[in-house]
């Protein structure tokens, strides 16, 4: 087996993430054409409030007319055909009823508006597309195949049979889910369990395609098609999940239908019945048109659209992304909060957190931990990285260290200051049957008091490193992923908010989850889950009527940010994936800005309530106005532009500072 490692490990802990293959924005026609006729109606518009002759801005508006409102027009008539009538179409003829009786800019600023929003969804839908591809790239294109007379064959990963052995590589991917039929070594499987520390594999263990091996070699039997492997229900769970929003979309299509058939009934109603009375054409169609103006929703646009981007503004200016202003609005909806642990409630980083030299070992804190990590400076793995890392902050002098070596599964070795120094894991260095029982009398020999030290650091959640010298144990080291500075805050924020304890959903074992979850008052802890246990544990929830934020930042987490009514993603060391699929973003890692944005929507969500009485008020009275006696066309303007311009000032309140200031000073809303 040692002839089959040629290929060196660039680094064993290297988490593999989805290369970003974005779709640009001006890619999409949608988009050329709404920046078009954004670009177009800006030109027109100084020359026509500074009153400069239509021969110069009339062509301008001509043109935002056409680039902006001819895609949705022709789609909107393509509708027709199948006995349907969007709002989209509806506001074409609104600007176009608009320009003909001289309300020209009106209905161009109804078309730019109308084009930014479909280019936005277009941009939407292209970036799920494109987290999706990036996800199916951390699966490996081609996988090395054991031949039953001993050779070896590089095949697509995709061919591969369940029964098939297959030879992995140290820093190779392993190539579909299966067993270990031999071979030692530590494999990253972070983007499936979301661990955070490569765990040790051997003959027997199960391992995951798409997770990365380290520095040993491995031969797996293929155990599950590749079209059936973790990593591929992964990309349909994300699928599935992002089609499950579609209801809301339909019954936002059926309102569209619903208010556009009243709009072009009312307006031909007014404009037909009193023509058939014997009334003239043209103040019957000055009427209709004017009907049409101040029933035609901008001031309900901007009713809903200030409040939701002003919140959106002004939480991307303290480190948290909003990627839509609908995910804005769901925010405020928040009644349960999923929390993963590693990277989300942690700060996913392994840290030096006990030194424990054993009694008889003549060495103190700060030996033990020079001689452990000048053995470990040569080596690449996260846990040696957190102890030479503290040898360092204590600013210790590292002695030398001869005849490195590093042994899969085991730890390394070293000649360090005439000793043979060996760091690695209790159940692989030390003998298991010493283990004593829990409350066992105190023992004396070293292995005894090793194997202790070993069960009460487990106890209280750290990772035991056992360091032995010349064969016998002289102490351990405990590695712990140390909390974010502002988990306990953000947790009691979100118990305030929600009215209900968060929920701790992670790939680690019960006994790693439970420490930080008591350290931060969480009640609830659901461990050792796959990604599709943690859809589940999200579906549960919502199930029971809960609108439930996950927060997460690993691609095991994104089926469930996926699925979960709002999904928001730890942005620092969050995978594209998670970072994609997420709803929200947070940027500058800080847990207890989430509370704070999940306040900020709601107060944002009032606004809109707010606006959309003002609008709803405004268009009422202008069109009962209209229909039951004579509202002068330039009233009905100004009345229609008026309640546009109060709900746009009152949605800009959110902009300030000061509202972020006190969605964190007052958790409770």
């Amino acid at each position: 087996m040692a002839s089959t490692l040629t290929k060196p490990s660039p680094s064993p802990v290297a988490r593999p993430v989805a290369p970003r293959r974005r779709t640009r924005v001006l890619a999409l026609p949608e988009a050329r054409w709404a920046l078009a006729a954004l670009v177009l109606f800006l030109l027109a518009l100084p020359l026509n409030l500074l009153g400069a002759p239509a021969w110069t801005w009339a062509p301008l508006f001509a043109a935002t007319y056409v680039t902006g409102g001819w895609e949705p027009g022709w789609e909107g008539l393509k509708a027709l055909k199948d006995r349907t009538l969007d709002v989209d179409l509806l506001m074409v003829v609104a600007a176009l009823g608009a320009a003909a009786i001289g309300q020209v800019l009106d209905g161009a600023l109804l078309i730019v508006i109308f084009a930014t929003s479909g280019a936005l969804e277009a941009v939407a839908t292209a970036r799920t597309a494109d987290s999706v591809r990036g996800l199916l790239d951390l699966a490996p294109a081609t996988a090395t195949r054991l031949l039953p007379d001993g050779g070896e064959e590089s095949v697509p990963a995709q061919t591969l049979a369940v029964g098939d052995t297959i030879l992995v590589r140290p820093g190779e991917r392993v190539g579909a889910d299966g067993l270990v039929l031999d071979g030692q070594s530590e494999v990253d499987q972070a983007t499936i369990t979301g661990e955070p520390l490569p765990a040790a594999k051997q003959s027997g263990d199960e391992v995951f395609a798409g997770t990365v091996n380290g520095t040993g070699a491995l031969r797996v039997r293929v155990e599950r098609d590749p079209s059936d492997s973790v990593l591929a229900r992964i990309v349909a769970m994300v699928e599935e999940a992002s089609e499950t929003k579609a209801p809301t979309q339909l019954f936002i299509e059926k309102v569209e239908q619903r208010y556009s058939l009243v709009m072009v009934a009312a307006t031909l109603a007014l404009f037909a019945v009193p023509l058939l009375l014997g009334a003239a054409l043209q103040p019957t169609l000055l009427r209709a048109m004017t009907f049409m103006i101040v029933a035609s929703p901008c001031a309900v646009v901007l009713a809903t659209m200030p409040p939701l981007l002003s919140a959106i503004a002004n939480a991307g200016r303290h480190g948290v992304l909003v990627k839509s202003a609908v995910v804005m609005e769901r925010l405020g909806q928040t009644d349960a909060v999923a929390l993963d642990k590693t990277g989300t409630l942690t700060e996913g980083t392994p840290q030096l957190a006990e030194l424990c030299p054993l009694p008889g070992s003549g060495l103190t804190e700060e030996a033990l931990l020079s001689r452990a990590a000048a053995a470990e400076r040569a080596s690449e793995h996260p846990l040696a990285r957190a102890i030479v890392d503290a040898a360092r902050a204590r600013g210790l002098s590292l002695p030398a260290a001869d005849d490195f070596a590093s042994t899969p599964g085991l730890g390394v070795t070293a000649t360090v200051d005439g000793h043979r120094i060996q760091v690695g894991a209790p159940s692989r260095l030390l003998d298991q049957d010493a283990r004593p029982a829990a409350g066992a009398a105190s023992a004396t020999e070293p292995e005894d008091a090793a194997q202790e030290t070993v069960r009460q650091l487990e106890e209280n959640g750290r990772t035991a490193v056992v360091v032995l010298a010349d064969g016998r144990p002289v102490g351990l080291l405990g590695i712990a992923d140390r909390l974010r500075p502002d988990a306990a805050e953000a947790v009691a924020a979100l118990r305030t908010l929600t009215g209900a304890s968060p929920v701790l959903v992670t790939g680690d074992n019960e006994r790693a989850a439970a420490l930080p979850a008591a350290r931060t008052g969480i009640t609830e802890v659901r461990a050792g889950l796959l990604p599709q246990d943690k859809v589940a544990a999200v579906r549960e929830l919502e199930a029971a009527g809960r609108k439930v934020l996950v927060v997460g930042d690993g691609v095991n987490d994104a089926p469930a940010l996926a699925a979960a009514h709002t999904g928001i993603a730890m942005g620092k060391a969050g995978s594209d994936l998670a970072l994609e699929t997420a709803d929200a973003v947070v940027v500058r890692d800080e847990l207890a800005a989430i509370p704070t944005v999940v306040n900020l929507s709601r107060s944002a969500r009032r606004l809109v309530v707010q606006n959309l009485a003002i609008a709803g008020t405004f268009i009422a009275v202008l069109a009962a106005w209209d229909l039951f006696g004579t509202l002068p066309l330039p009233l009905g303007v100004a009345g229609h532009e008026g309640s546009t311009v109060l709900v746009g000032l009152n949605g800009l309140r959110l902009l300030r500072d000061a509202a972020w200031d006190r969605a964190r000073l007052r958790p409770d809303g």
